[in-house]
């Protein structure tokens, strides 16, 4: 397995360590629902160095992004952000990612996800075809999410970028706790608000005292300890991306899922060319077969990932690709791909767990 820079971080504070996506990653600290409640409440801490960067440069950098990338990337100026995905020839997503404007046509910043870097590097590569200067920076990325309501106000008072009203999806660039050319932004994947905190490293698995991960760990909790701001693990990052009805790449979309059954069409914008954009125009003009609904369950029973969805006649109509005992809600939630009639709102659904068939029903996402 491969560490972060904050791997001995967590192993020091007792984490509970688990494999993902190749990596030694904290599950939790004092536990799921205490690190849920304190993100939702207060702020909490996320080592998320194992996601992907990589640095797009030259004329063509935006072209290139244009032609692979479902949404329209020459809407972003210099300090903005658009969230977007990567599609195939079959129209699947081989990955949702973020796209960071460095400067305006030239430079680009690609966040992807973790288990995907490898497979998004060579999509991407192999359709350069116009010089694109490329660069994987994912080993010495550093990169926390600092995520709740007051973790904008704990923070301030450690850089002179003004994260207090940084707006949403846009980044400022900096010092940072001592640390030069610091990226902070704030898009959030726990719908608690908050930012990102993007540093350069030594390379992972480097050993040295003045690294940069050290200061900004050290800087952040130090100031951070008396306002009860928590170290959270990945547990609670699913929890809380579950409550918002955000999707988890491998769970809830991937090489088979298109963006318009994953109810991402706000991504898909047909005024340019790109990757499977016939596909998924005519998909939009006929209809799509499936997509995926949100859910909370009626009978009691906590619905996992791959269960299968039925109709009341105990007809397979779909699977749950997420799901959890919401600690915000107090209630078994979950997301799934059911056939479009059995998608709209109140709809009787029932999930097959050990051979029952528990009563579940549709609900508008987020989910409340």
């Amino acid at each position: 397995m491969k560490n972060t820079p904050f791997t001995s971080k967590h192993i020091a504070l007792g984490a509970k360590m688990a494999e993902f996506a190749g990596y030694n990653m904290p599950i939790s600290y004092t536990g799921i629902n205490d690190e849920h409640t304190a993100v939702r409440r207060n702020a909490g801490v996320f080592d998320v160095s194992h996601m992907g960067e990589f640095v797009l440069k030259g004329e063509n950098a935006l072209d290139l992004i244009q032609r692979l990338t479902s949404n329209d990337a020459s809407k972003l100026s210099a300090g903005k952000i658009q969230y977007s995905c990567l599609t195939n020839e079959n129209g699947g997503i081989v990955d949702d990612l973020l796209v960071y404007c460095i400067e305006e046509n030239r430079e680009y910043m690609l966040v992807v996800n973790a288990s995907n870097i490898e497979k998004d590097w060579n999509w991407i590569m192999k359709h350069n075809n116009k010089a694109v200067i490329m660069e994987n920076v994912s080993d010495r990325t550093g990169l926390l999410a600092i995520q709740g309501p007051n973790a904008a106000k704990i923070l301030q008072p450690l850089t002179d970028m003004d994260i207090l009203n940084l707006k949403y999806y846009t980044f400022a660039k900096g010092k940072f706790a001592g640390v030069d050319k610091v990226l902070i932004s704030a898009t959030g994947y726990t719908g608690a608000g908050g930012v990102e905190i993007y540093f350069e490293d030594l390379p992972f698995g480097s050993q040295d005292n003045n690294m940069a991960s050290d200061k900004i760990w050290d800087a952040v909790f130090k100031i951070g300890a008396s306002q009860g701001l928590k170290p959270a693990g990945l547990g609670a990052r699913d929890t809380l991306r579950l409550e918002m009805g955000f999707s988890l790449y491998g769970n809830d979309i991937d090489d088979t899922t298109s963006p318009l059954e994953a109810g991402l069409g706000w991504i898909t914008k047909f005024t340019k060319d790109f990757t499977a954009k016939t596909i998924l125009e005519k998909q939009k003009s006929e209809g799509v077969k499936r997509k995926l609904a949100g859910f909370e369950m009626i009978d009691r029973g906590i619905p996992r990932h791959g269960y299968e969805i039925k109709d009341h006649s105990g007809v397979k109509i779909g699977y749950v690709t997420s799901g959890t005992q919401s600690p915000s809600l107090g209630k078994a939630i979950g997301m799934g791909y059911v056939e479009v009639k059995n998608s709209l709102l109140d709809s009787e659904i029932f999930i097959s767990v050990r051979d029952k068939l528990l009563k579940a029903k549709v609900v508008k996402l987020p989910f409340s």
